[in-house]
């Protein structure tokens, strides 16, 4: 197997939500290829962003706060999950459904580079 790419829902928490204003979900990408880098899982958010963070970080956060670098992650309550990137333009905060993550990194452990 190859590249593990999942399709995903997840809010982006913003100013809007202490207003209580709901903003919805809106669709995210979660890749792994382990023939590019077997360490690390890209995240597709709506736009030209797109970010790469660890797979362990990603992993460790479900369970318990953790942070590298740019990229934050701790668990919300028993369901959700927090992922923050920082960048010069700004934070920006992802709320996930645990499931999800869970689902992902589990399939990104069954995929194999390709032998060349």
């Amino acid at each position: 197997m190859s590249v593990v790419e999942q399709y995903a829902r997840a809010h982006i928490l913003t100013d809007a939500d202490r207003l209580g204003v709901d903003l919805g979900a809106v669709p995210v990408v979660l890749r792994y290829d382990p023939d590019a880098d077997p360490r690390s899982v890209r995240v597709g958010l709506p736009g030209p962003h797109e970010w790469t963070l660890s797979r362990t970080l990603l992993e460790e956060g479900l369970s318990a706060p953790v942070s590298s670098g740019q990229v934050r992650v701790w668990p919300c309550g028993r369901v959700q999950a927090i992922v923050e990137f920082h960048s010069a333009r700004g934070v920006s905060v992802v709320q996930f459904e645990t499931k999800v993550l869970t689902r992902f990194l589990r399939r990104t452990h069954t995929a194999e580079p390709v032998a060349g």
